[in-house]
């Protein structure tokens, strides 16, 4: 039955039902108690305030003004490259380890010979100018953004959409859902703004201390507010899930729909607690699908140990990221392993007992090392590792954005090798209005980069909900 589908023989023979039954019950009870008194302080909005971030005193005056902006490379450039990479001086990894210890030092060798040798650089310029790209100063800082129009088509909706990377991706990641959402020839279509996070890529790094998530997100505002959008939708997924939800913290009325594909609940309490006890047992009882069990438990396996293991990174960002970070500005190989190493391991963590990584699996050699390219050319290792340290500068559970609910409708894309899994009732604690919550069939961290069709489906659906559109 319903009851015991959940539970081990021998667990089940020892339980004394009624007795759970009524735990279970007060769990439940204790769990809204703890919801309402939440609700009851939550702040319905965040000030959006203002900032400066470039060098020196703030001018009096912004520039205003949007510039036309072209990816280049050089010659010089190139060969610079090339002579980083001849010199790496290499380490022999150990007996059948695949990347368990980090990026595998032999599969390394081969990517770097097809970096070295076949990576065509000024063909992926050429690409990634494929689509315009702009530059406005907002905050004292060049902020960097590409800008695709849908094709005019009679009778077609055509709605905008800012897209919001995070670490270690780039505007780049959404280069292959960009068509499906521009050039569709459906009744519904996007008009497409993806902007690099300050100190990421093209967008000018923060030149003082403190430069957090909400931050990006006003200056995302109000980029969005300088091309003239006053209602607008929003996606995002690691760093773009944090900017874009703060972004409906702080302008709920410009936000037609917020779009995630990742989600980290983490302050619930003793409801939160009750779950994690009751729900391997009884799911139903606190509104786990056998989905959700299945990726939350064993819980400290997959949610404690699994995440220590691939969080060190974060420790390091998060506390000295200019220390580590002069290594991987001045080696473009050691680069290449850092980053790539999480597009491995973020995608499916089984990846780590392979000596590839199966990295090319679900993606080129020239997609992913043009992602390693603009943090090379551009220098931004340092700036997007300190995004980190501003962020965890102080218990984010005692920043404005943990204390302000999310009243906008909101969408989630459940994608089973996420990071993190956050089951629906968890969601509801923080974002008020759920209209959609999907859990994908496939797919990890890089959602947009990995599956984009899955990603622009899932987008589609939850727009249509909110515009009250049926297919």
């Amino acid at each position: 039955d319903a009851f015991s589908e959940n539970l081990p023989t021998k667990a089940l023979q020892e339980l004394d039902r009624p007795k759970l039954q009524l735990l279970a019950l007060s769990s439940v009870g204790i769990g809204l108690t703890y919801f309402l008194v939440w609700r009851r302080k939550a702040k319905k909005s965040i000030p959006l305030g203002d900032g400066w971030w470039g060098h020196g005193q703030q001018t009096l005056r912004d520039d205003n003004k949007i510039y036309p902006f072209k990816v280049e490379t050089s010659e010089d450039e190139i060969n610079d490259l090339h002579r980083r990479i001849d010199q790496m001086r290499y380490t022999e990894p150990l007996e059948d380890c695949g990347f368990q210890y980090g990026f595998n030092s032999n599969y390394l060798q081969k990517v770097v010979s097809y970096w070295r040798n076949q990576f065509d650089w000024k063909k992926q310029v050429a690409k990634l100018n494929e689509y315009p790209h702009f530059k406005t100063n907002i905050e004292g800082l060049d902020v960097h953004f590409v800008h695709v129009r849908a094709p005019h088509r009679p009778g077609q909706k055509v709605l905008p959409l800012m897209l919001v990377h995070g670490w270690p991706g780039s505007f780049f990641e959404f280069y292959k859902i960009l068509p499906l959402l521009t050039d569709t020839k459906d009744d519904l279509a996007f008009e497409v703004i993806c902007p690099s996070i300050p100190g990421y890529g093209f967008s000018e790094a923060p030149h003082k201390q403190g430069f957090c998530s909400l931050d990006a997100a006003r200056i995302f505002l109000k980029l969005m507010e300088r091309l003239g959008f006053n209602k607008f939708y929003l996606q995002g997924g690691d760093w773009g899930s944090l900017i874009t939800t703060n972004m409906a913290q702080m302008k709920p009325q410009c936000v037609s729909g917020l779009h995630l594909n990742m989600l980290a609940v983490t302050k619930g309490g003793v409801g939160m607690l009750l779950s994690l006890i009751i729900g391997p047992y009884l799911p139903f009882l606190v509104g786990f699908t056998r989905e959700d069990v299945r990726r939350l438990f064993p819980y400290f396996e997959k949610n404690v140990y699994d995440l220590l293991m691939e969080s060190g990174y974060m420790h390091i960002q998060g506390t000295k990221p200019d220390t580590a970070g002069c290594g991987l500005n001045d080696s473009p190989v050691g680069l290449a392993a850092y980053i790539l190493e999480k597009f491995s391991t973020w995608t499916d963590r089984k990846n780590r007992d392979l000596e590839d990584g199966d990295l090319e699996k679900k993606y080129s050699l020239d997609d992913l090392l043009t992602n390693v390219m603009i943090y090379w050319t551009t220098r931004s290792i340092i700036p997007s590792m300190r995004f980190y340290k501003e962020n965890f500068k102080t218990n984010p559970q005692n920043r404005v954005d943990a204390r302000t609910g999310i009243f906008v409708p909101m969408g989630h894309a459940a994608f089973p090798n996420e990071l993190m899994h956050c089951p629906l009732p968890w969601a509801r604690w923080r974002f008020k209005d759920i209209r959609s919550y999907s859990y994908m069939p496939r797919g990890g961290h890089f959602a947009a980069f990995e599956e984009p069709r899955l990603l622009a489906e899932d987008f589609v659906k939850f727009v249509r909900k909110v515009e009250g559109k049926k297919r």
